[in-house]
């Protein structure tokens, strides 16, 4: 993407937490936070002419519309992924933690998750055979 598009930007969600700050936890209302200070963040890169991707796990309906009406283009690309598979790739030890009754605030454990209702494009990554390559080449195919 950065060939195509040099004024491209990628944020990742766990990054951007560590940019902006750890004074945030987990909890639904420090996520609320942090999902606006995302959404600002974007918003201003995207008021700078910056191609803005930004991979999160987005669980506040009311910051997708914001989103969707505050930025010059936007498209939501919604992964679905089945909790079990989650749990066999669990890479951080959350949902581990979160069934151990170790660790709190996991979503789709102990938060409530609910898919995005107006996602630009819905990828089911059910299987080994989705590399991240090609769900981002299926994603680019589709914004070109």
């Amino acid at each position: 993407m950065k060939t195509l598009r040099p004024n491209t930007v990628f944020l990742d969600g766990d990054s951007v937490r560590k940019i902006l700050g750890t004074d945030l936890g987990h909890s639904v209302e420090d996520r609320r936070k942090n999902a606006w200070r995302i959404c600002r963040l974007c918003q201003y890169l995207d008021n700078q002419n910056i191609n803005v991707i930004c991979s999160i796990l987005s669980i506040f309906h009311d910051t997708q519309e914001w989103n969707r009406e505050n930025y010059e283009s936007y498209f939501e690309v919604f992964i679905d992924v089945p909790m079990e598979i989650l749990i066999e790739r669990d890479q951080k030890g959350l949902y581990s933690g979160s069934i151990n009754k170790t660790v709190e605030s996991v979503v789709g454990m102990d938060i409530p998750f609910s898919p995005p209702p107006n996602a630009d494009l819905i990828l089911q990554n059910y299987g080994e055979n989705n590399t991240v390559e090609e769900m981002a080449e299926l994603v680019f195919s589709k914004i070109h």
